[in-house]
């Protein structure tokens, strides 16, 4: 018992010392700030601001809940403890183990505390300088993605895919849906350097790759932006798959052009032009409403990130296949011997 006790304690700690670093007695306040508002009767007069309110006050609830069921269950534990009955022992070593995983999962997702860390994501993969190689090498980064995300659960939908001309992919565009989805992400923005033997050179030469990696939260539905239709050019034409293949008859695909900004975005792979229409509006907000945080603030730079060549001198990680294997990050100088991980 008195082990059991020492760990219960000990977790009891790691969660106070948690519940300070996060403010999460602040959080308590405001939610019943929220509550008191929400329960006034000229509340839902101005739907815009009450939804952002109901927003904010539905994101607090997430947060401080997690954090009140397990410090309430690290005290019902406790009580148990002091009874002293040793039939207990058992089923009190095995909650301990779940608290045990259930702080080291909070503690974890502490890490998450940007503003908008706990959305989805838009992830855009662009390949660089290089031809066939570059495309091939967006296409392994692409594969790369999709089975990180399969691996945590969460659900990818292929918003836009340009194919290469011979093989790879020239772009494309996910959405990756999924609690901390931007969060885990952001830090993949950039250009990636592949070094290889090229499987299309006849001489197998060395051959070195970029591909640029972009990152959105996908926050369009809970932003309001007012976008000038006579600012963007629209152009439709058919969607088609791999080398030209399976032409449809209808131009459903769509490439919208903000002029001011020069932004394109490009949607095919939905079923009409209305869909494809509405989700590459999408990530136009998405990517408008990033530039405009970028302006307004600078420390908020790490929404998307300086625009960079995905060429020589700007990789963020690079992924050696030959002469040896590597792949190393140059923003913190990890390095690994495994890339095939």
């Amino acid at each position: 018992m008195e082990e059991l006790t020492k760990q219960l304690q000990e977790l009891e700690e790691v969660i106070n010392q948690l519940r300070r670093r996060l403010d999460v007695d602040a959080k308590v306040d405001k939610i019943a700030q929220l509550e008191a508002l929400a329960a006034e009767p000229g509340f839902w007069d101005d739907a815009a601001n009450a939804q952002e309110a109901m927003r904010e006050l539905t994101r607090l609830r997430n947060q401080v809940s997690a954090w009140e069921e397990l410090s309430g269950r690290i005290r019902d534990a406790l009580e148990l403890v002091e009874m002293g009955d040793e039939e207990l022992v058992a089923d009190l070593g095995r909650e301990v183990v779940d608290l045990t995983k259930r702080v080291r999962d909070l503690e974890f997702q502490t890490l998450f505390s940007g503003e908008y860390d706990e959305e989805n994501a838009i992830l855009a993969i662009h390949a660089g300088a290089g031809g066939t190689e570059a495309q091939d090498w967006a296409a392994m980064l692409q594969r790369m993605f999709l089975r990180w995300a399969d691996s945590h659960q969460f659900v990818v939908d292929i918003l836009d895919e340009n194919v290469g001309d011979e093989a790879g992919i020239k772009s494309c565009t996910m959405a990756i849906k999924g609690k901390y989805a931007y969060g885990r992400l952001k830090s993949e923005r950039g250009v990636h350097r592949l070094v290889r033997i090229s499987p299309y050179d006849s001489s197998s030469r060395r051959h070195t790759s970029f591909a640029k990696v972009e990152v959105w939260p996908d926050i369009a539905e809970d932003i309001e932006i007012e976008i000038d239709e006579r600012d963007l050019r629209i152009d439709r034409f058919r969607a088609s798959g791999a080398g030209g293949q399976h032409v449809q008859k209808n131009e459903t695909a769509v490439r919208i052009t903000h002029n001011p900004t020069g932004i394109v975005v490009s949607c095919q792979n939905q079923r009409s032009l209305t869909q494809n229409m509405r989700v590459a509006m999408k990530v136009l907000k998405a990517q408008l409403f990033d530039l405009e945080r970028r302006k307004q603030d600078a420390e908020m730079a790490a929404l998307k990130g300086e625009n960079v060549d995905a060429g020589w001198g700007n990789q963020i990680r690079s992924y050696v296949l030959h002469p040896y294997k590597m792949v190393k990050d140059h923003r913190t100088n990890y390095e690994v011997g495994n890339p095939d991980a």
